[in-house]
């Protein structure tokens, strides 16, 4: 049974923990004796299904040395693990626990209304993308590329990501001036509409009102963990994690799955798409 203490900031504390226990190649049970906890006791930790108190997290953080600007972060969480719901101011266009949410998850339900999924898209496309954004310096695009193409490899291997998503019409045709990138990048979502664990479907402009319409949003799916809903805005992400708020967002999926077209219609919808910007 999936334990309620993995909160979205329980986990990603545990991310961190992890990551920072990784990098600096401290096994499992070397550093659970270090700090004077089970190595059981510490592997809940890393995966939010049990939480540490500040003290211990500040024990652990010291034994591997982690520096300041991290240690700020792992222990601000710390303190507020237990609060169900949380915001993250971006520090980025990749949202650092999104990411380690997505790889955890073992099913993604996404609905973008303006702009291609950030999973499925091409290098050009996210190059263009962030071209036309203010404020972002050459690097920053370059790592936005690298860490995208990265999340691509969820989608592939032998236990690879079930993802489903639902594009409106305008991330289909807008979002972007120059129509290379974009035509690149249908041609690319035609391709990966065909694999099995992959599901693409459109909803038209034509379809008037519908749930889509207060904004983008993902609910991320665990094997063993509560799912958590992630809204993306301009100045951070939010993290959902109350039943009735999952379940609100669950509900206007399958609304929206009822109103969408078929992954067959959704695929010729979007070769359509491609003609008009080459014709």
């Amino acid at each position: 049974m999936a334990s309620r203490l993995a909160t979205p900031r329980a986990r990603a504390l545990g991310f961190g923990l992890r990551a920072a226990r990784d990098t600096r190649g401290f096994g499992l049970r070397q550093l659970a004796r270090m700090v004077g906890v089970t190595p059981q006791e510490l592997s809940h930790w890393e995966v939010g299904t049990r939480i540490p108190t500040v003290a211990q997290v500040g024990l652990l953080l010291g034994a591997m040395r982690v520096e300041p600007v991290e240690r700020k972060r792992l222990l601000s969480l710390a303190e507020n693990a237990r609060e169900p719901n949380w915001v993250e101011l971006a520090r980025a266009p990749e949202v650092a626990a999104f990411v380690e949410y997505e790889r955890a998850a073992s099913t993604v339900i996404n609905w973008e209304p303006l702009l291609v999924p950030g999973i499925l898209q091409t290098g050009e496309y996210t190059e263009a993308l962030f071209a036309e954004a203010d404020g972002l310096n050459p690097g920053t695009v370059e790592d936005c590329v690298a860490i995208r193409a990265r999340r691509r490899e969820l989608l592939r291997g032998q236990d690879p990501l079930n993802y489903i998503v639902f594009v409106g019409e305008g991330a289909l045709r807008g979002g972007l001036a120059r129509p290379r990138p974009m035509s690149g990048q249908l041609t690319h979502l035609v391709s990966m509409s065909e694999w099995t664990n992959v599901s693409i479907r459109v909803l038209p402009m034509s379809l008037g009102f519908h749930p889509g319409l207060f904004g983008p949003f993902a609910i991320l799916d665990f094997w063993n963990l509560p799912s958590i809903v992630h809204l993306e805005g301009y100045c951070g992400s939010s993290y959902l994690y109350d039943d009735r708020e999952v379940a609100a967002y669950r509900a206007a999926a399958g609304r929206m799955r009822k109103l969408a077209l078929s992954e067959d219609e959704s695929r010729a919808f979007i070769q359509g798409v491609i003609a008009d910007l080459e014709a």
